[in-house]
């Protein structure tokens, strides 16, 4: 964590609510130093009374009030400053003027108001010093030092009460500046990283659902099918049992045949699901999105091992034996697509198939492949029911055209679905050639 502005304020009243201190030991700093100028001036002040003839008792008084000025320093730096200066003739105040003009430097007040006051009191010292060492050097007689002796230790002495503590002040500044800015910095990084894990964890839970979606997509198109024509069997069996027993016998085979084919299938898919990372156990209401990724691998394997439109011709073979009226046409030369291409034409037409023995049964059904230059088009189209089949009774989830509708946009596809004149459905997919298999 840093240590920013929000975290001094939560320190509590350790920290806050002294004045303009922001903490406990730099009021007893203040404090300290006040007093100790104040008894610095005080003593001064004596001196200062024995020089101008001033009652001693106003002179300490005056030494006192102008040294404890020093408390403010914080707050108030400027009006150290210009206090020291004032009593710079007094010869009092040396402390004051130290600490004073360190403040000034390192506070945020404008460097043109510093580089004033500092040039006032480096005027004012030199003056004061030049014309105290130039009494002594003229009181003694013995000693007889050049011309530039005076002026040169008079620079000297200013120099040395003032330039330390204003080079320091503005390195402490500069210092104070550079760990503020680093603060802020490193405040308004952590709230990008914090954003950009917010973002991180909206792209994650929207791959979720995108698998989710696509892993029940895929489930809803391998397993209804086959499902659907194996209760569709089951209806004519029931039916043509009593009249027909070799009919009958054909029919059950093929009921078996299917559920073997749909268990094989569903035990492919799941093995697929449960081929994560056993280890792993995700929290109530959520998927880790690495097992996700792992979950996915079902569309892998339908791409790898699943269908082609070469098997189309066996798709309506299926639903030519469970009693429907189906014809089937292809234009153009069958050529290998990219699988992905090949995959989603079938399902299309997989579940075409399977609405019209859902809600149409005993329809005449038009299967239509056309094979063009850079895409793949099929078209499966039903009539009205003849009234005379008996419904099977398969259950809808109506997800049907949803997932259809999905897998074809999602490889740049058109895809059109609705009822026709004559009283039929009709369901058409445009698919682009992605690439040679």
């Amino acid at each position: 964590m840093t240590a920013t502005g929000a975290d001094r304020e939560a320190a509590g009243p350790t920290t806050r609510g002294h004045w303009w201190w922001e903490r406990r030991r730099s009021v007893a700093l203040d404090v300290g130093l006040a007093l100790v100028s104040a008894l610095e001036c005080a003593l001064e002040g004596v001196e200062f009374a024995g020089d101008t003839g001033l009652p001693v008792p106003l002179a300490v008084l005056f030494g006192l009030f102008a040294g404890s000025v020093l408390v403010l320093r914080r707050r108030w730096p400027i009006a150290v400053v210009l206090v020291s200066i004032a009593t710079t003739p007094a010869e009092m105040g040396f402390l004051m003027g130290i600490v004073g003009l360190y403040t000034l430097a390192a506070s945020e007040v404008p460097r043109r108001i510093t580089v004033v006051l500092t040039g006032m009191t480096l005027v004012g010292t030199f003056i004061v010093s030049y014309v105290r060492l130039r009494q002594s050097v003229d009181a003694d007689v013995d000693f007889g030092p050049g011309v530039w002796y005076v002026p040169v230790v008079s620079l000297f002495m200013s120099l040395g009460l003032t330039a330390p503590s204003v080079l320091f002040g503005l390195y402490i500044g500069a210092r104070r500046r550079l760990m503020e800015s680093l603060r802020e910095r490193a405040d308004s990084l952590e709230r990008e990283l914090s954003l950009l894990a917010d973002r991180a964890e909206e792209r994650a839970e929207w791959a979720r659902t995108e698998e989710r979606t696509r892993i029940a997509r895929e489930m809803h198109d391998v397993v209804a099918h086959r499902v659907s024509l194996m209760v569709v069997h089951a209806a004519a069996l029931q039916a043509v049992a009593p009249k027909d027993p070799v009919k009958a016998v054909r029919n059950a085979a093929l009921v078996g045949d299917m559920g073997r084919q749909a268990l094989t299938e569903l035990r492919e898919m799941l093995g697929v699901l449960r081929s994560g990372d056993a280890s792993v156990v995700p929290q109530a209401g959520r998927v880790p999105l690495a097992s996700v990724g792992r979950v996915a691998a079902v569309a892998a394997v339908v791409v790898e091992d699943g269908p082609r439109l070469c098997e189309v011709d066996a798709l309506v073979a299926q639903s030519r034996e469970a009693g429907m009226t189906v014809e089937l046409s292809v234009e153009g030369e069958l050529r290998p697509y990219a699988r992905e291409v090949e995959q989603t034409a079938y399902r299309v037409v997989q579940e075409a198939l399977t609405n019209v023995h859902k809600h149409a049964a005993g329809a005449k059904t038009w299967v239509r492949l056309a094979h063009r230059g850079a895409e793949v088009a099929m078209q499966v189209e039903n009539g009205p029911t003849d009234g005379v089949t008996a419904d099977a009774g398969l259950p809808s989830g109506g997800n049907g055209l949803v997932g259809m509708r999905e897998r074809v946009l999602g490889l740049g596809g058109v895809f059109v679905s609705g009822p026709t004149d004559a009283g039929g459905f009709r369901v058409s997919a445009v698919l682009p050639d992605a690439g040679e298999a």
